[in-house]
């Protein structure tokens, strides 16, 4: 596992290119972007937003998603893979938001994570995107970066979380999500990673690393 400093020199780096990275989602509340968090595993948040700018239009609250029934959901999500599976728990979500917590999404990750569909991924994008809380989402990008980098010898998204919250002070792990999905999404790519445009290239010991 790579020594702490380098990993604080290389997150510093990531602050220093983008200071105030953004979740690609397309949301505009906490419902909307719980759903679409729900919705972007397996699959591209382009290919979600295309398929929630005409749902949110409709069902932006738990009480309207929840009206417009699963079959209407699935016809709106159906570009999305899983949309079956994820229809029917947005629908379920929906309607426990309804009936526990009078349509408002929590601030909390054990009643978010006890919402269908929901694990501790979603619940983390969802507490530091809308609830602007020091959490760290490990989606594939995050895992993959971290183990090719040495930040994390882990072999499952919450040991790498662990490992990361150990080491990164308050102020990076606000934004770490994002710095390492966007920098898998666009630089270290999984099949061609961008080497020669890399900003932490100096720190990369990869086999593959091509400069």
């Amino acid at each position: 596992m790579r020594n702490k400093q380098d990993i604080l020199d290389i997150m510093a780096i990531f602050q220093a290119n983008d200071p105030n990275p953004r979740c690609e989602l397309d949301y505009t509340n906490a419902f909307t972007l719980l759903v679409a968090v729900v919705l972007s595993a397996q699959s591209t948040d382009k290919g979600v937003n295309k398929a929630t700018k005409d749902l949110f239009t409709v069902a932006d609250t738990p009480q309207k998603m929840a009206d417009l029934g699963l079959e209407k959901i699935k016809e709106y999500i159906k570009t999305i893979g899983l949309y079956n599976n994820k229809a029917k728990n947005i629908l379920a979500l929906s309607q426990e938001l309804v009936s526990k917590y009078n349509g408002i999404v929590p601030e909390n990750r054990e009643a978010l994570e006890a919402l269908p569909g929901v694990g501790r991924k979603t619940a983390n994008v969802v507490l530091n995107v809308w609830f602007n809380q020091p959490t760290l989402a490990v989606d594939t990008h995050v895992m993959r970066i971290s183990q090719r980098l040495g930040f994390s010898n882990g072999k499952t998204p919450l040991a790498i979380e662990q490992d990361l919250m150990k080491v990164l002070p308050l102020e990076y792990v606000k934004n770490a999500n994002h710095w390492l999905v966007l920098f898998g999404r666009y630089i270290c790519k999984a099949q061609k990673p961008n080497c020669p445009n890399c900003p932490i290239a100096s720190y990369c010991h990869s086999k593959d690393k091509k400069l």
